[in-house]
């Protein structure tokens, strides 16, 4: 039955014709940005097929979802995990066809670790024999794997996690035991409720003659924790889900204790260590940094994910402010001129469009860190360690620089669209609150700085013991020439030259890692008196990374439109200048940039601003995220954001479909019904 709201239309001009001309008048074309950004894997065309199959399911849909229990979403997540394995049986699906199911379905499932960080694990860190054990089990999910390394009182500091493996020479097996309550494994995912088997990281120690044990450091071991006929924790594991939280909510993050609990001599990982079970005597890896692969792995993986993430955030913040028109031009002749769109204000542009300037370098930056990555893997794999730390360090610093540009960029997003970017038909509620975890994860964002300040400290060391020999790496170059240059005038063509935008990164990141080298080495200051001029330095080196990948990949590639490459180098040099102007004292005072032309960036930056806007919604369109993967009515494609966000409140909001009592004197709460407060919180 026709009701009287379904007759009303938006005012005019409405969404879908505003965002026609928002198109019309670009010259950039959509389609050639799409296809530079995701020419290298495929991506397109995988994600049109799994879309196509994922909309053909009714469970995958998301109308309902926001309404749901955090018990209801983490059921409805298993059930999505389930049918998304299904599927990839059914159409044969690649593991990259996988992982694109689970990216537009858009939630952490509670299988995601175990073809993560479970898999990558036995991958990198198990033997031959090993891995030909367990590998079929966990790609026919057989079993159900986590990876159990932070504690209640240990994240960052693995060397400092408690879970004892104390070897037992006489039953040639370990045991597992918790010696404290900080001792409890704590946040890992997957193994709450639905984890079978998991790796877990314990330190390993072994008995003494005299008596008492030594400890042989964190080492990984593979464990069954629960039976796999009844999926109840085996006797001396104590394991649950540690409740709700800001985000990750169908994700069941875990809590596991052991007491005594044996595993056999077969459980630690030996690809890389080895424990003679006949003599007891544990051979260390030639570098222990290779038992922590996994680390580097997520942490390769997250800042690859980081743009993808700041572009669903943009997208929707472009469109929406493009299509939200609010005050005439005061300075208007015309008496009856139309509203403007929010996205023409200036204070508006200033927060949105260096943020999509940095989903595009984030792009650059993630895939430059996925090929860094798998090459370092290939080089361990033949022998070559040479670049793990390298790798270790640059992980470390990315993963803390392209976060927290994400996260924060995320909610200057929901900000910037005003009242409703605070409500639901935003699209960012789950983004904005899942996304922070990336901050945390795998350690606190300025505590693992440190792991790169540290290798950055030891590079300036070695430049400078060994500064009239050849040069044996890229950064070692750049640290001697440095060191050879830094008593001489420099001059950087900030405004004028692209090149010189990223030496003047490059002094100035260098000068920060030569004068934290001389407060440590030279004039051997307490590290902890230190800690912040090492957490900018890793942010200088990162931020280094970014800018310089960002305009190499922009001129590595030669089949460019003069219209993209135009705007793609304007989007360049905003979140350059964007940058340097917010760090304008440290390029000032290490002669990275003048006076003068730290004055003029403000000018710049808004110039630059201008040329950006007529192609912003194009821009964003590029990134071809489905609507499906948005789920906001603010960030539609066809611009229909008024008749959606009412669809949203008037049809589909559950809420209003009840009719309550409002009567004080009465426990009722809802029109004949027995529910009262107290029935309600039974039902927990």
């Amino acid at each position: 039955m026709t009701t009287f709201p379904d007759n009303l239309r938006p005012s005019e001009p409405n969404g879908p014709s505003i965002l026609q001309k928002e198109r019309t008048n670009s010259q950039v074309s959509v389609a050639e940005i799409g296809n530079h950004l995701y020419a290298h894997n495929g991506f397109l065309a995988r994600q049109s097929r799994v879309l196509a199959i994922l909309l053909e399911e009714p469970l995958f849909s998301k109308s309902q979802q926001p309404q749901l229990s955090r018990i209801d979403r983490f059921k409805l997540a298993v059930a999505r995990g389930k049918l998304i394995r299904r599927l990839q049986d059914v159409h044969q699906w690649s593991l990259e066809d996988y992982k694109m199911a689970h990216y537009l379905v858009d939630e952490p499932t509670p299988y995601h670790l175990h073809m993560q960080m479970f898999r990558t694990t036995i991958l990198e860190q198990a033997s031959d024999a090993q891995k030909a054990l367990w590998l079929p089990k966990i790609e026919s999910w057989d079993i159900i794997g986590a990876y159990a390394q932070t504690e209640l009182g240990h994240g960052s500091n693995v060397q400092g996690i408690e879970l004892q493996a104390r070897w037992d020479p006489n039953e040639r097996g370990f045991v597992l035991h918790s010696p404290t309550l900080t001792a409890s494994k704590w946040w890992n995912g997957s193994l709450g409720r639905m984890a079978n088997h998991a790796v877990v990281m314990a330190r390993l120690l072994l008995p003494q003659p005299a008596g008492g044990y030594v400890s042989q450091g964190p080492q990984a071991f593979i464990v069954q924790v629960r039976d796999l006929k009844t999926h109840l924790p085996l006797d001396g594991v104590i394991i649950g889900d540690i409740g709700a939280k800001y985000g990750y909510n169908t994700m069941d993050n875990a809590y596991m204790l052991f007491n005594n609990f044996r595993i056999p001599h077969s459980a630690l990982l030996c690809r890389y260590v080895h424990l003679d079970p006949n003599t007891g005597v544990f051979t260390k890896p030639e570098r222990p940094m290779t038992v922590y692969g996994s680390m580097t792995n997520v942490r390769a993986n997250i800042v690859h994910d980081a743009g993808l993430a700041l572009a669903r955030a943009v997208t929707v913040a472009v469109r929406y402010t493009a299509v939200r028109q609010q005050f005439r031009d005061r300075d208007s002749p015309d008496p009856n001129s139309s509203e403007l769109s929010v996205l023409d204000y200036p204070t508006v542009q200033v927060r949105i469009l260096p943020l999509l300037a940095a989903a595009f370098a984030l792009h650059y930056t993630g895939r430059a860190m996925y090929e860094s990555y798998h090459r370092a893997r290939e080089e361990i794999e033949q022998g070559n360690f040479q670049g793990l730390a390298h790798m270790h360090s640059l992980s470390s610093g990315l993963k803390s620089l392209c976060t927290a540009m994400t996260a924060d960029g995320i909610e200057v997003c929901r900000r910037s669209m005003g009242g409703h970017g605070f409500g639901g038909g935003s699209g960012l509620i789950q983004l904005n609150n899942d996304y922070m975890a990336k901050t945390t994860v795998e350690g606190d964002n300025w505590m693992i700085t440190q792991q790169s300040a540290s290798y950055l400290i030891k590079k300036m060391a070695l430049a400078v013991k060994t500064l009239d020999n050849p040069s044996t790496d890229e950064m070692d170059a750049q640290f001697k020439t440095f060191l050879k240059h830094r008593g001489e005038a420099r001059t950087f063509d900030i405004l004028g030259n692209d090149e010189d935008i990223c030496a003047s990164f490059q002094w100035k990141a260098t000068s920060q890692a030569y004068e934290v080298y001389n407060e440590r080495v030279v004039k051997k200051k307490r590290w902890n008196d230190i800690l912040l001029q090492l957490h900018h330095l890793s942010q200088a080196h990162a931020q280094l990374f970014l800018v310089k990948t960002f305009f190499d990949s922009l001129s590595s590639c030669r089949d460019m439109s003069p219209p993209v490459r135009g705007v793609l180098l304007d989007l360049f040099r905003l979140l350059a200048l964007t940058i340097m102007k917010s760090e304008s004292y440290d390029f000032l005072r290490f002669g990275a940039a003048s006076p003068a032309c730290l004055d003029a960036l403000p000018a710049r930056i808004q110039c630059l601003m201008a040329q950006i806007r007529p192609h912003a919604v194009n821009l964003v369109d590029a990134w071809m995220i489905p609507d499906y993967l948005l789920d906001s009515a603010l960030g539609r494609s066809d611009g229909r954001v008024y008749e959606d966000l009412f669809n949203r409140a008037h049809r589909l909001n559950p809420l209003n479909k009840m009719t309550f009592n409002p009567n004080y004197r009465d426990d009722e709460i809802v029109k004949g019904t027995q529910d009262s407060g107290l029935a309600i919180l039974s039902k927990i």
